[in-house]
């Protein structure tokens, strides 16, 4: 081998390893930046704080929140969802406020029988008025693999991403009076509960408990934020504070919505006899 040749391979090694601590860096640590909220020992920190499992049996569940409360950011999350038979259960991953007048933004895994699609429910909830579901059929197996399910949130819209495909879009239109969260800083929660009254074919099918523990793991999170309530959160400048979609960006939203929605308050006449919510008569991309 040449030596410049091998000068060209030094460059290329030293980059990608470069490239793979940067990473590594950016990501979060579930010791550091997460507490458990409830199901003692069923929700494990393990790998040094690289990985967390939740998991459900039938005396309890499990459940951690964020240490630190954020104001607008990008929050990156790769899940490992329920595998096997899950019905009756609700994986839940979700920004939140407090008070009767909080805001929240969700990510909700619902169980399913072993075959069935699997279905992600998603809400915003501004000033504690919520009720603006939409759910979708996931187009791969999120049992088999960790997928990154990610919010970005800004000031003029929310835009929920599954592997960085947009599958939904919330715009700011406080213009027209519609209340829009940025003004309230929310936690990171996630837990794995019993649902079984409503989670899965709207409670006619119920946890098969001879199949628990029930098991959700997560890892690389990530949150890049201007604000927090908390000096220790991770401060980055990013391309998300103006972020929207592009063309392209536009594409992949309107494939999902027009492949994989299967529901959509927006298109629910029968749910809003005096009219669709005012964001409804608004374009979606």
């Amino acid at each position: 081998m040449s030596s410049c040749s091998e000068v060209s391979m030094v460059l290329v090694v030293s980059l990608f390893v470069t490239s793979l601590m940067a990473m590594t860096a950016s990501a979060g640590n579930f010791y550091q930046d997460f507490d458990i909220t409830f199901g003692g020992e069923r929700a494990k920190i393990l790998n040094g704080g690289q990985l967390l499992t939740l998991n459900l049996d039938k005396f309890s569940g499990s459940g951690f929140k964020s240490k630190n409360e954020y104001l607008l950011g990008r929050i990156d999350m790769q899940i490992k969802l329920v595998s096997g038979n899950s019905a009756g259960t609700v994986t839940a991953y979700y920004l939140s406020s407090q008070g009767p007048t909080h805001d929240e933004i969700d990510f909700e895994f619902l169980g399913n029988l072993s075959g069935d699609p699997h279905t992600l429910h998603t809400n915003v909830f501004s000033q504690g008025k919520g009720n603006r579901e939409q759910q979708f059929h996931l187009w791969f197996d999120p049992t088999k693999a960790f997928h990154t399910y990610s919010i970005v949130w800004n000031s003029q819209r929310i835009i929920f991403l599954v592997d960085n495909i947009p599958i939904r879009v919330f715009h700011n239109l406080e213009t027209i009076g519609v209340p829009f969260p940025k003004n309230q800083p929310m936690r990171i929660y996630s837990s794995l509960w019993n649902a079984d009254d409503w989670a899965t074919r709207g409670g006619l099918v119920k946890t098969d408990w001879t199949q628990a523990p029930f098991t959700a793991s997560y890892r690389n999170f990530k949150v890049s934020t201007t604000t927090s309530t908390s000096t220790n959160s991770l401060t980055e400048q990013s391309a998300w504070q103006t972020q929207g979609l592009d063309a392209a960006g536009r594409n992949r939203l309107r494939w999902v919505q027009q492949k994989f929605m299967i529901y959509n308050y927006c298109s629910d006449l029968k749910r809003f006899p005096q009219g669709l919510p005012a964001e409804c008569r608004r374009s979606r991309f």
